[in-house]
């Protein structure tokens, strides 16, 4: 599946196929992800890649989550979609990271409008959910320049490496989402 944006950026789902070009690049931004990533240290090898890859595959199987390589221009650039749907609640939580190259060109908050007008709009999703690190602010920024509204601190809410982090939520209800269109 993919969602186009715009000509430069489009969203395609997660594949076997992409195991290389997705180790790559996170190995080659490895220490920028570090800062607000815990999962480096277990992304070693390209097997490590395509075991996650497969697991992304069984969440989109089972429709318990969606992954999406970022293209920009034609190159993978990152990775987004929905860490977890829950369909009895009908919420999606969108999770994101993008090599620090990538920075800068708006990529990231063209990605998640186009990811909540699929939420909204194919999904049915009553309300879309981020979490961020209280201190990533480039992360936090997206929710907050797209009208999400910060709904709490969830304290000591991920190990990252050798302390804890809290994560600021932020929610979007599909209401709120029509309102701004």
């Amino acid at each position: 599946m993919m969602i186009t944006t715009d000509n430069d950026l489009t969203l395609r789902t997660i594949t076997l196929e992409d195991a290389a070009a997705v180790f790559a690049l996170t190995d080659a931004s490895r220490v920028y992800l570090k800062e607000w990533l815990p999962w480096l240290d277990y992304t070693r090898d390209i097997a490590d890649t395509t075991a996650y890859i497969e697991g992304c595959i069984k969440g989109h199987e089972t429709n318990s989550s969606l992954s999406f390589v970022i293209l920009f221009k034609g190159e993978i650039v990152g990775i987004t979609g929905f860490n977890s749907i829950n369909p009895n609640n009908k919420i999606g939580t969108i999770g994101y990271w993008l090599s620090e190259g990538a920075q800068g060109h708006g990529i990231m908050t063209n990605t998640v409008k186009a990811l909540l007008q699929y939420a909204f709009e194919v999904l049915r999703l009553h309300k879309v959910e981020i979490r961020a690190a209280e201190g990533n602010q480039k992360s936090r920024a997206i929710p907050e320049r797209l009208g999400f509204v910060k709904e709490g601190t969830i304290r000591a809410a991920e190990w990252l490496y050798d302390h804890y982090v809290d994560h600021v939520v932020y929610g979007l209800l599909v209401s709120e989402w029509q309102q701004q269109k």
